[in-house]
């Protein structure tokens, strides 16, 4: 696996963001706004280079990427940061996403998942 973590806090608002097809992660939360909306994991560093068509794994369910945002590899490597979104589209909205094509939404994630990229 090119990236590796395990999730240890979801906030109470996750599953809310994921029915608007949005996962935020953090391995540290800035701050306590964004710890309601956001999943929050153990820290790793990037073995290797991450790109389209590399396979995210959430829980037990598998995606393909197919966009990546000019940021999201550098918050991803400093603050265990991204938004990973399930649209399937080859563009971004933001610098900070990760777009995802998958079957459907990782519900329910728990404390203990694992969120793989490879």
């Amino acid at each position: 696996m090119k990236y590796e973590v395990e999730i240890v806090n979801i906030g109470k608002f996750v599953e809310s963001m994921l029915d608007e097809g949005d996962l935020i992660i953090f391995d540290k939360c800035p701050n306590e706004i964004l710890e309601d909306v956001c999943i929050m994991h153990t820290r790793d560093q990037i073995k290797s280079t991450i790109q389209i068509g590399d396979t995210v794994i959430l829980g037990a369910k598998k995606y393909e990427i197919t966009a990546i945002g000019d940021e999201a590899i550098h918050t991803l490597e400093e603050m265990g940061h991204c938004t990973f979104k399930f649209t399937g589209v080859d563009i971004v909205e933001l610098p900070g996403q990760i777009v995802l094509k998958g079957n459907e939404k990782p519900i329910p994630l728990q404390i203990g998942d694992k969120i793989c990229i490879g």
